[in-house]
């Protein structure tokens, strides 16, 4: 063991002086010295390695616990890398590390070195104060009194209280090293779980140096850049056992097994999740993740109810859809010819054509959508508030009341400690510290700010470019179909047309063109990030997720709001139609089906929606499955006690800084996705919930079975990530109200049915005929007419108008073409209907988030009962030890002042007379 010499070294480390060592029996053992080299002679380990087995998380000689693995093959020609590997595990052993090296002879493939570490007591108890981590000083004796009525009911869900619980509840407070008798410290090598001392080991590896000190380079250092370099090509804490069955070793907690079992499994979807297990073994950061996943996939149950509800109600009355009768109708839209939908290559078409998806149409545009928009519009609000109380009471469970983002300003990146050579003074600390001059940080921030603005442009590019081929492909359609080429194929034939086959196709492009954009902007998002040189991991964070976030939404929202909000609403007329660049382009805008353009907007959701579930699923779950077995091929074939602990996860896939990251954009994309357009597709939630039921398992079963250990890290918070739920929620109740007023038909069929409905009765008989304009055949230009061939066999030279879908005087009235005095109705009513709507939808919220606090009153209670029993309880432990100390200063001193009076003092006047 290694005493500290209170010398912080030029690598901010505290370095540990072995002149000084002292004897510190551990379970009955001593502690061995580390050699130069960090690595234990060759007569150390004369153990069988035939007859111990080598998955195990301990040293050869079984006692101290693997913290670390560093991995690295050995190159010939790296003599470089030879040398940063020997100079930084001797600087490893410096500060107090202990290392044990397995040579590449007992490796599987014969080529690569594992370097095993562990952390003794001292360096364990110095970065424990160092990170301030909250450890038990006492049993937690707060009565829980959170009892549910009929609590029975759960009981098909839970799990056994052992998994659920995993240790006791505790009063815990910041490490002191000074006061480790304060603690509750049973046994020294378990009073630290192994969390907390792989991020404590995590926290070492990433600030020393790779460098002698004359050297003088101080950017030299931390285990991702040798990472980067090659000179080693992995590093990671232990699972503690196999996936599959529990360790042999009784001193093994064999955790992983337990989250196998009881949490990684599809069997279980159903019951509900060990998260104090999960946080005990992955950390708080993962833990926070998965509550908020479970909680946010519990509220997706109700929103999944109502919005399967108002689809019923659509299939319910589909029947008194009278508009799509008279849209079917052989007397009423049989008889209704239809002008040309594209230049030349369309001809004249019959209402009737539209049957199906007038139909379709009516099973998401019915009175139960505005509604459900509405109620979406609040339950964004709950969900939101709720998880604010959620996640305060995970706070006071998991210890993280007092986290600050101010206390991992000690944690500055070692980049950013690296990369900025300049100090300055800390007018809070009166220390100096490394910072980012202004010019430097403005320069940065315009060129990540314009690289930005670069790669969104390319994706509006890109979808301008799928919009012109929608707009040139529909002629090629139309042309195609007009003779019911497709009218052979069994079931789905009639309900193919030139508008379904240009929105399916366009959808597919669409989505292909979004992953591969995905693909390329990651990279760009993290190159541009890295550049500005955040200042801490959070602040790091951050960054990175509003870039792809911004980034994301663009990319996969951008197709939606052009079919929810542009598509059909800028067309013109028969002679005088609008064109995308011009009528050079002969690109002549899309026109909506007269039953609207929400079944398209419907099937560009579902293409997108489900497209990228599906596809992240696969993804997530099969690709690192195919790598690992690839992988380890060949290692699965030998026995246990030769396939080591280190190996087998050495052969898994690294979770990765950013893997977490991932989830949660996933996650918040679909949000945006049941919450922004969910107008146009009532049971958007429904597949949201089943995906997210399956994505919890998967996630879960990835993270035990197909990666490394991830590195503990602590987070009180979902992060940034609340902030943008935020704005997704205040932007989805604009969005729903622009899609029921603008896109959906509702307003203009209430206005109907309210003001210009015939013979005064409240009916909708006669929408479809008022609904459409007339225009003179004759009038149309020869530029806009069809070709020779192109119109049906039924159309002949006794047909002299046709009709288009808009609200405008016909030929030969005063004002013709102009629109009607209808028109400006539907536009005030629509107008109107925007204003209410939002008026009354944030009023609810608003009075909702008032109406529930963000801390529920329990946890407020408990938090302030424990720092009120921290206070007291560490003013005893000073008061007695004064008393201890005062004693024996006047028995030293044969004092004839009898010592107990201090007893019978106030607590105050001790202090005082200490003072």
């Amino acid at each position: 063991m290694h005493r500290i010499t209170g010398r912080a070294g030029g690598d901010n480390l505290i370095e540990m002086s072995p002149t000084e060592s002292f004897n510190d029996d551990i379970n009955g053992y001593n502690q061995h010295a580390s050699s130069s080299t960090g690595s234990f002679q060759q007569g150390q380990s004369a153990i069988d390695k035939q007859q111990q087995s080598k998955d195990s998380v301990f040293f050869r000689d079984g006692l101290r616990r693997i913290d670390f693995v560093l991995s690295y093959v050995d190159d010939k020609a790296g003599e470089r890398k030879q040398e940063r590997r020997r100079v930084y595990e001797a600087n490893l052993a410096k500060v107090g590390l202990e290392l044990e090296t397995e040579d590449k002879s007992e490796s599987e493939d014969g080529k690569t070195y594992f370097v095993k570490i562990h952390a003794p007591w001292e360096v364990l108890a110095t970065y424990a104060d160092v990170l301030k981590i909250k450890v038990p000083f006492k049993v937690n004796d707060i009565p829980d009194n959170t009892e549910m009525p009929m609590n029975w009911l759960s009981t098909p869900f839970r799990l056994p209280e052992t998994i659920m619980h995993p240790e006791p509840d505790f009063f815990t407070a910041p490490f002191d090293k000074s006061k480790s008798d304060f603690f509750l410290i049973d046994d020294k090598e378990t009073f630290f779980p192994p969390s907390n001392r792989n991020r404590i080991v995590y926290y070492i590896l990433s600030r020393c140096s790779y460098l002698r000190e004359e050297c003088g380079d101080k950017d030299k250092k931390g285990i991702k850049r040798l990472l980067n370099n090659g000179t080693y090509t992995a590093a990671f804490p232990l699972h503690d056992c196999r996936y599959w069955k529990k360790s042999r070793d009784t001193h093994c907690e064999s955790e992983r097994y337990s989250l196998y079992k009881h949490w990684a499994r599809f069997l279980f979807f159903f019951k509900e999740q060990p998260l104090n297990l999960v946080r005990k073994y992955y950390g708080e950061k993962i833990g926070i993740y998965f509550a908020w996943l479970g909680f946010y996939t519990e509220m997706l149950l109700f929103a999944a109810i109502v919005g399967t509800i108002c689809f019923v109600y659509g299939v319910l009355t589909y029947d008194e859809n009278e508009w799509s009768k008279e849209i079917c109708s052989g007397e009423i839209g049989g008889k209704i010819v239809m002008c040309p939908l594209c230049d030349k290559k369309c001809g004249f078409w019959k209402l009737n054509s539209t049957c199906n998806s007038s139909w379709q149409s009516h099973l998401f545009d019915n009175v139960g959508t505005v509604f459900f928009a509405i109620f979406m519009g609040i339950w964004v609000t709950l969900f939101l508030e709720l998880w604010k109380r959620r996640q305060a009471r995970l706070e006071y469970e998991w210890d993280l009341v007092d986290f600050e983002e101010e206390q991992q300003q000690l944690q500055l990146r070692p980049e950013y400690e690296t990369k900025c050579s300049n100090r300055k003074l800390n007018r809070i600390t009166q220390e100096m510290e490394p910072y980012l001059p202004i010019t430097s940080k403005c320069a940065r921030l315009c060129l990540s700010g314009a690289t930005v603005i670069f790669w969104i442009s390319l994706i509006i590019a890109c979808i301008i470019g799928v919009i012109a081929y929608r707009l040139a492909v529909y002629a090629a359609f139309a042309s195609i179909m007009k003779d019911n080429p497709t009218s052979h194929l069994q079931v789905v034939g009639p309900y193919i047309t030139p508008q379904l086959a240009t929105s399916v196709t366009a959808s597919c492009i669409n989505f292909v063109i979004i992953m591969i954009l995905n693909l390329m902007y990651e990279r760009v998002a993290v190159w541009i990030t890295d550049m500005e040189i955040p200042k801490t991991h959070l602040e790091y964070e951050n960054k990175l997720t509003v870039k792809m976030f911004l980034f994301q939404f663009v990319n996969y929202y951008s197709s939606c709001f052009y079919v929810a909000f542009f598509k059909g609403k800028f067309v013109g007329y028969p002679g005088n139609y609008a064109y995308m660049f011009g009528r050079w382009s002969k690109l002549r805008n899309e026109e909506c089906d007269p039953g609207g353009c929400l079944i398209e907007l419907t099937t560009q959701l579902v293409i997108v929606m489900t497209g990228k579930q599906v596809w992240g699923n696969i993804q997530e779950a099969l690709v690192p499955w195919l790598m690992n077995w690839w992988g380890s091929r060949k290692a699965r074939k030998h026995p246990e006690s030769i396939y080591s602990r280190w190996e087998q996860d050495n052969d898994l896939q690294s979770f990765g800084q950013l893997g977490l990251f991932y989830e949660y954009l996933e996650m918040v994309i679909q949000f945006g996705f049941i919450t922004l357009f969910v107008a146009s597709f009532p049971l958007a939630p429904l597949l949201a919930l089943i995906n997210n039921i399956i994505e919890v398992r998967v996630d879960a079963w990835k993270l035990t079975t197909q990666y490394r250990r991830p590195v503990a890290a602590k987070a009180h918070s979902i992060g940034a990530w609340e902030e943008i739920l935020s704005g997704i929620a205040v932007l989805s109740v604009v969005t729903n109200a622009f899609i029921v007023a603008f896109t959906s038909d509702m307003i203009p069929r209430l206005v109907y049915m309210y003001a210009y409905h015939p013979d005064g009765e409240m009916n909708m008989k006669g929408y479809i005929n008022n609904s459409l304009s007339m225009f003179n055949i004759s009038a149309i230009p020869v530029a806009n007419s069809p070709e020779e061939g192109e119109n049906p066999a039924w159309f002949n030279s006794s047909i002299t108008t046709c009709r288009y879908r808009d609200f405008r005087y016909p030929s030969g009235h005063e004002k013709q073409y102009s629109h009607t005095m209808q028109f400006w109705h539907i536009l005030a009513a629509k107008l109107a209907f925007i204003i209410i709507m939002e008026h009354v939808v944030f009023m609810v919220k608003f009075f909702v988030a008032w109406m529930i606090p963000d801390v529920p009153s329990d946890v407020r209670a408990r938090v302030k009962r424990e720092r009120y029993l921290v206070q007291e309880y560490l003013h005893n432990y000073e008061v007695d030890k004064l008393k201890k100390q005062l004693t024996h200063n006047n028995c030293s001193n044969d004092c004839t002042c009898p010592p107990m009076i201090y007893p019978t003092l106030s607590k105050h006047e001790v202090l005082s007379e200490c003072l």
